[in-house]
């Protein structure tokens, strides 16, 4: 009898362990090898990037997020949110929104901090979410008739910009992660873009994109140092990345079809045309390569992070503005938003190999563990 129930109660341990396994695994540890998508339609979608299969999809209401971070352990998804003026916060095991906070008006794009206890936040209190009425004339007056084509693309999709070259300075707020309390709010420039961190960590770089500079601030006072005018390198930048070798960054320019490399002192130190509409931009971990989307062309262009030598293009979608390696390095997805898919290409041979349908303007993408990408890493 006593054998019976030692065995009875091996048998209710066992259940018991394997159950909270189950649900630890399932509702407590943050994903693994998984992308995250969010679409301006009002969803986000994780995607295990073992299968390529869309894992796990949520709808709200109310909810139309663009920007998206994560939390260093992976365990909190961060959205920006255009239509409600706040920041959505949520667990990743089964994204359960835990929390929305007020940001202000246009939020778009979100960046962690370089310790990672502190997210930034971009929001644009006067954009009309309209086009920039005068990219064209922008571009003649530059006298860059060279470039003129990429501005013409860039009125082609010009419904997709959130744009008003007249609108007051962006805002750049500040939270703390974990209980969420913001922080100190910064006055950027007019529609701020790309944010990036020095490799000290001890400067934040912002893209001005509609005065066409960079706004320099103290990282830790969050004191507005300077701006770096870049027009007589070209028109509107929009993405900005340093590299993971500590020795620059690269920029584009989006209205002029530009790629910018630059020195730690902002230097511009070399500058390639690219194809029409270059948005987002990531270096590869080994600092070898700078992988560009040009949303008007529909391509991923591949540069030489030394020379700025054309290496490989390849066909992409519609509005693929931004993209992520996987944590492997042996890919890259972009999120099309007007494709309303993403798109997978090999990240060594260039070559297609294939789409996650069934998304609905697909804005951001990022994976955990940290990939390099438009949105991710360094």
């Amino acid at each position: 009898m006593r054998g019976l129930l030692t065995v009875l109660l091996l048998f209710v341990l066992i259940a018991a362990a394997g159950g909270a396994a189950f649900w630890y695994l399932r509702y407590v540890r943050a994903p693994s090898n998984v992308a995250y998508i969010t679409e301006e339609d009002g969803g986000i979608t994780m995607v295990d990037l073992a299968t390529m299969q869309i894992a796990h999809r949520i709808r709200l209401a109310k909810l139309n997020p663009r920007g998206l971070a994560l939390t260093r352990d992976g365990e909190y998804l961060v959205t920006s949110n255009k239509n409600t003026a706040d920041l959505a916060v949520f667990s990743t095991p089964r994204l359960h929104l835990l929390q929305r906070f007020h940001v202000g008006a246009n939020p778009e794009f979100l960046k962690m901090g370089p310790t990672g206890d502190t997210i930034f936040a971009t929001f644009e209190p006067g954009s009309s979410g309209g086009p920039p009425k005068s990219l064209d004339a922008q571009t003649k007056q530059a006298g860059r008739g060279g470039r003129s084509g990429a501005a013409a693309g860039g009125q082609a999709d010009k419904a997709d910009d959130d744009d008003d070259a007249n609108a007051p300075p962006a805002q750049i707020a500040t939270f703390h992660v974990g209980d969420w309390t913001p922080g100190p709010v910064m006055t950027a420039g007019k529609e701020t873009e790309g944010l990036e961190f020095s490799p000290d960590g001890n400067l934040m770089l912002v893209a001005n994109e509609a005065q066409d500079s960079l706004g320099i601030f103290d990282r830790a006072s969050h004191a507005h140092i300077r701006d770096f005018d870049l027009k007589p390198y070209g028109i509107r930048p929009r993405g900005i990345k340093k590299s993971p070798l500590g020795s620059g960054y690269a920029l584009t320019m989006e209205a002029t079809g530009t790629l910018l490399l630059l020195d730690l002192n902002l230097t511009v130190t070399k500058s390639v045309p690219t194809a029409e509409k270059p948005y987002g931009v990531a270096f590869d971990r080994a600092g070898k390569r700078i992988f560009v989307s040009a949303a008007a062309a529909r391509k991923l262009q591949v540069f030489a992070a030394d020379t700025l030598k054309l290496l490989a293009e390849v066909p992409t979608g519609q509005r693929c503005w931004h993209f992520t390696f996987t944590p492997d390095d042996s890919k890259v997805l972009l999120a099309c938003g007007r494709s309303n898919n993403v798109v997978i290409i090999d990240a060594n041979s260039y070559q297609p190999l294939g789409t996650i349908e069934g998304l609905k303007l697909p804005w951001g993408i990022v994976t955990y563990p940290a990939s390099f990408g438009s949105l991710g890493l360094p």
